[in-house]
């Protein structure tokens, strides 16, 4: 399908082939039949795509900040190809769409196949042909309102509750400033609440437009604007003042406690400064809003991506009931939108719509619409390279299911540099799948794993999408004969582990699962120290694994299953390969607070007894500070002790003596462990984790669950 993207490295936006999304659970797939360019919201995104790498870094010092403490934590190297795996993944622009729906996920029971629907949502209704979009962010299309005035939707919400915050009352005095098309939206719902309106713009034309769409009055903005709107409002200044202007200038803000009367409300809903002058609006007691998007639900996962709905007598107005009661308006003919529409682009046109607002093309714009043919043919797989000539000697050629943060800057480069050769990838909204497939050199991309596993070219099945289809996944590779490489946790729970070993079990594949620690050198040097020890180890793992907010998706217990199983599983696989027991008995205690966003498992001791009699103890901690180097292990056993400082450096203590090891930047296994599974596929060597050894592991995980929940050692 068609989609339009953004390459956040050179800024330039492009119409792209990419594979269409599939119907998750919780939302709609649609057919796009209209799309609307946020003029102001898009021109900044673009604008700041198309800055260089310095001036990317001005406008987002937080991310720079990050990248530093980055580079201290794990060294330069590693930092640096992380940052170019974000350079390199596209932007998919647009946030408000209409169509019909042409499927629907599990879990979905409100809407049907063939509704029409107007939907919202940064990454989610985008400009592309087909959008997969939560059922909380979609409201139907009533009869008499076409696509294009649906795709005004998402804007019609957020000007919409700019009016709400403002709270509005009949006959009341609003001045808005900007008469973009968010301002003449909003100059319209207060026309439609029984007020009297004032617009204000630098540009006479969208005041004239203003008036001809309701206004009651507005001027261009001067230095005779506040004499203006004090005459209109009879010398007694604004009721309420709402800012729809998009600038870094603080004279919005300045101006709208100027015009606003003693005790009135000003609303920001554009992005614009916000250096309030405290004078005015301490006088005259302003009481000021910014307003948050759509309405309530807005930024909350729960809400946007997990489909739990807020109570209707306690949350009346929320994302989506705002995006229909903008429709019931329109459809009421209280909003009119066809004199806002100033340009129509078809999809394929795109970038000329987009060299329109970045000012390439000398003329006004307003609303601009890209138009989609609702009956062209998409494929489902898209070719991104030729196909290779026979190779000289046997390769192994890999199926990637799923492609985040970690696939594209440590997995891929790892398996690349261990020889592997890229067939296909498949990621569920599809964009990804393109920009790695063109970085990587796969020969396909597709947006269903069904693809992957039907395949009978790929011989390494490679799972790294979120933890709640790991399983499965790994379960249908294995009664398909077809080897797989599984991102850790390995399961959830113990129905989904008992299926994949009965799997395993049975088939002639192999199943190995990402706990990368055990093949990094300086682990292989801590086993090596051990070797000869005939005594039980005793072994502290620190990890400072700093705070994840609540709302996180590894939080969710069906989606993430929580840091204890999709974490914390690496540190006990790295102490079953020091000890070379199995796991047997846990325990652990979580912190206790009143504090709501603390998750108190994420701060948590943990005890292990292993079968050769061997401790363990990890002390896995969030609340920390970030700029402790993450990992500490101490190991003790046999009159020796050796301590591992984060994967950089380690030093052994044996007869009084310290030998020092250092790399050259943080190695934790990744390149050793993709040879390793290399050999394992080519050479026929052994899986280098058991299938016992995999099973111990994320079973002590959900045991050390239970010992939290039950207040008592578990037995595994």
């Amino acid at each position: 399908m068609k989609q339009v993207l953004q390459n956040p490295k050179t800024g330039e936006v492009r119409v792209v082939e990419v594979p269409p999304p599939t119907a998750q659970r919780g939302r709609l797939l649609i057919r796009t039949a209209a799309s609307l360019i946020s003029a102001g919201t898009e021109r900044m995104t673009v604008e700041l795509g198309q800055k260089s790498l310095l001036g990317k870094a001005r406008e987002r010092p937080d991310l720079v900040r990050q990248v530093i403490q980055k580079a201290k934590n794990e060294g330069l190297w590693q930092t640096v190809r992380a940052v170019q795996a974000r350079l390199a993944s596209s932007t998919a622009l647009g946030y408000s769409a209409a169509g019909t729906v042409v499927a629907v996920g599990d879990d979905v029971t409100e809407f049907r196949v063939g509704d029409r629907v107007a939907c919202a949502g940064a990454g989610f209704a985008s400009h592309a042909e087909m959008l997969a979009v939560p059922k909380n962010l979609c409201a139907r299309v009533p009869a008499n309102v076409s696509f294009e005035q649906a795709a005004f939707g998402t804007l019609g919400a957020i000007a919409l509750q700019g009016v709400r915050l403002a709270e509005p009352t009949l006959g009341e005095a609003v001045v808005v400033i900007g008469l973009g098309l968010l301002g003449q939206l909003t100059v319209q719902l207060l026309k439609a609440n029984g007020c009297r309106v004032f617009g204000l713009d630098l540009e006479a034309s969208k005041v004239a437009l203003a008036r001809s769409l309701g206004a009651d009055d507005g001027a261009v903005i001067n230095a005779e604007t506040k004499r203006a709107v004090l005459d209109w409002s009879r010398g007694r200044g604004a009721d309420a003042v709402l800012i729809t202007a998009a600038t870094s200038s603080n004279e919005p803000i300045e101006f709208a406690g100027e015009v606003a009367r003693l005790r009135g409300r000003v609303v920001a809903v554009g992005l614009v400064g916000m250096n309030v002058p405290r004078k005015v609006y301490y006088e005259k007691e302003l009481s000021l809003v910014v307003s948050r998007s759509y309405g309530p639900g807005r930024y909350d996962p729960e809400y946007e991506e997990r489909g739990h709905d807020y109570p209707f007598a306690y949350v009346r107005w929320t994302e989506g009931r705002n995006l229909e009661a903008f429709l019931d308006l329109v459809a009421e003919g209280r909003i009119d939108l066809d004199p806002l529409i100033t340009h129509r682009f078809k999809i394929e046109e795109a970038e000329a719509a987009y060299r329109l607002i970045a000012g390439e093309r000398r003329e006004p714009y307003l609303g601009i619409l890209l138009q989609y043919d609702e009956a062209r043919p998409i494929a489902r797989r898209v070719e991104v390279t030729a196909a290779r000539k026979a190779p000289t000697t046997r390769q192994v050629r890999v199926g990637l299911i799923g492609a985040g943060n970690y696939a594209r800057t440590m997995l891929l480069p790892a398996l690349q540099a261990a020889g592997m050769e890229f067939h296909a990838v498949a990621t569920a909204s599809g964009v990804s799948a393109r920009d790695v497939a063109e970085r990587y050199g796969f020969r396909y991309c597709v947006a269903s794993a069904d693809e992957i596993l039907n395949d009978d070219q790929i011989d390494l099945v490679v799972v790294a999408t979120r933890h709640d289809l790991h399983a499965e996944l790994a379960r249908r590779a294995l009664e398909c004969n077809r080897h797989i490489f599984v991102e850790k946790p390995l399961a959830l729970d113990d129905e989904q582990l008992n299926g994949v070993v009965a799997s395993a079990a049975r088939s002639s594949a192999q199943l190995m699962v990402g706990f990368n620690r055990r093949f990094s050198p300086l682990a292989r040097a801590a086993k090596e120290f051990f070797e000869a020890r005939r005594e039980p180890l005793s072994i502290l793992y620190r990890v400072s694994a700093g705070r994840l907010p609540r709302e996180h998706w590894t939080q969710d217990p069906r989606e993430g299953g929580g840091r204890i199983i999709g974490e914390v599983c690496h540190f006990i696989d790295l102490m079953q390969f020091l000890t070379g027991a199995l796991p047997v008995r846990v325990y652990a205690e979580e912190i206790e607070t009143r504090n709501h966003e603390i998750v108190c498992e994420d701060s948590v001791f943990i005890t292990i007894r292993f079968s050769d009699g061997s401790n363990g103890c990890i002390a896995y901690l969030s609340e920390g500070d970030r700029a402790l180097p993450k990992e500490r292990i101490e190991i003790f056993g046999q009159g020796r002790t050796f301590v591992l400082d984060d994967f950089r450096s380690a030093r052994a203590y044996y007869r009084g003596r310290e030998r020092k090891m250092r790399l050259r930047s943080q190695d934790k296994g990744q390149w050793e462990q993709a040879k390793a599974l290399r050999a394992m596929l080519v050479e026929g060597r052994p899986a280098p984790i058991t299938l016992a050894e995999l099973e111990a592991t994320t079973r002590a995980t959900f045991r050390i669950r239970d010992a939290l929940r039950w207040r008592r050692p578990m037995e595994l």
